[in-house]
């Protein structure tokens, strides 16, 4: 039995909450919020303590395995050094932090403290996601050549409004699209070099929009959308290559789509084929995983060393958009010699 900590009784808070109460191997040893009110409320919903301090919380508690950070970006890399120092094992969501030396410090200081570090990029334990990855493994579109992702709805209200303060948050392309750029790095590899436009800085502070153009070292180019301008949440994705196309639209009551060109699909060529069957919540997937990887010592779907690369990539759109070039990854510099064609 696992016993956990939750730090944070937000939104994402409550589901890792939940969570934890459904697992056979997991005990949630107690909420820790500022907000005294509304730790104790989602506490008492589920059986547990409550604690407006980590300190507190450790003092108190007689027994605690896991600290699992689900706060505001700026507050992850406070708690994931704290943690680590009391030999705690760590949970933090994505993204990992919201700069380069700030992951890079927190990834090296678990590891010399002997703790796991586990990064909630839960889009790998997205049931079409990852059956998405597993038809492009097969083999089903040939040779990918083209991506499209995307995801967006309205925007977002935090504590302290804090994703409205870019330098706290990044925006839609820091806090929201890391989980495209996780996604696709684990399909089709590095990322050579990012291009991207966005809204920010253009108007009002809550609306947020990012295209970002990513070209990988296999050729392959993908376009990744992102809106905090709507209304109603979804997200979808379309791989394009040389021997058929897999398409997601959340949107769609059917979401997911695969057909194989030239008459080679086995229900007819050109005919999509349904597939969206329903599977547990992916936030349970995923920290169900992370736990056993914990009892069974092995390595996660995900890694830090994947969380760190994924920030690398959203951090490298945000430089793009400052400079209006490319960012070649590796150097992290923007491309003097190009006009803003990432696709050449």
């Amino acid at each position: 039995m696992i016993h956990v900590l939750v730090i944070g009784a937000g939104a994402m808070g409550s589901t890792h909450a939940a969570a934890y109460a459904d697992m056979p191997n997991a005990h949630l040893a107690g909420i820790v919020d500022t907000d005294a009110g509304k730790g104790a409320r989602l506490a008492e919903a589920f059986g547990t303590s409550s604690f407006t301090s980590y300190t507190e919380a450790m003092e108190a508690l007689d027994r605690v395995d896991v600290v699992d950070v689900c706060l505001p970006t700026p507050l992850h890399k406070k708690f994931v050094l704290q943690a680590a120092d009391d030999g705690k094992h760590v949970i933090c969501e994505k993204p990992l932090a919201r700069s380069l030396a700030d992951a890079r410090e927190m990834i090296d200081h678990c590891c010399s403290r002997g703790v796991r570090l586990f990064v909630g990029h839960v889009l790998r334990f997205f049931h079409e996601y990852a059956h998405a990855k597993q038809l492009l493994d097969d083999g089903v579109i040939g040779k990918p050549a083209v991506i499209r992702a995307g995801r967006g709805g309205g925007y977002p209200i935090g504590w302290q409004h804090w994703y409205s303060d870019f330098g706290a948050s990044g925006g839609i392309t820091l806090d929201a699209m890391i989980h495209d750029f996780d996604f696709l790095r684990w399909c089709f590899g590095e990322v050579e070099r990012v291009y991207a436009k966005g809204l920010h800085g253009r108007v009002h502070a809550q609306l947020d929009y990012s295209l970002v153009t990513l070209r990988f070292q296999s050729g392959a180019i993908a376009h990744v959308e992102g809106t905090w301008s709507h209304e109603g949440f979804s997200m979808n994705l379309e791989m394009a290559g040389t021997q058929g196309i897999i398409g997601y639209d959340s949107a769609r009551d059917q979401p997911l789509l695969s057909f194989q060109r030239g008459g080679h699909a086995a229900g007819g060529g050109g005919v999509p084929v349904p597939e969206s069957p329903v599977e547990e919540n992916p936030y349970f997937q995923e920290l169900r995983h992370f736990l056993n990887c914990i009892e069974q010592d092995k390595e996660p779907i995900v890694t830090a060393e994947d969380a760190y690369e994924a920030l690398q990539i959203a951090l490298s759109a945000l430089k793009s958009m400052e400079t209006g070039r490319p960012v070649h990854l590796g150097t992290g510099t923007a491309d003097p010699s190009s006009k803003g064609v990432i696709g050449s």
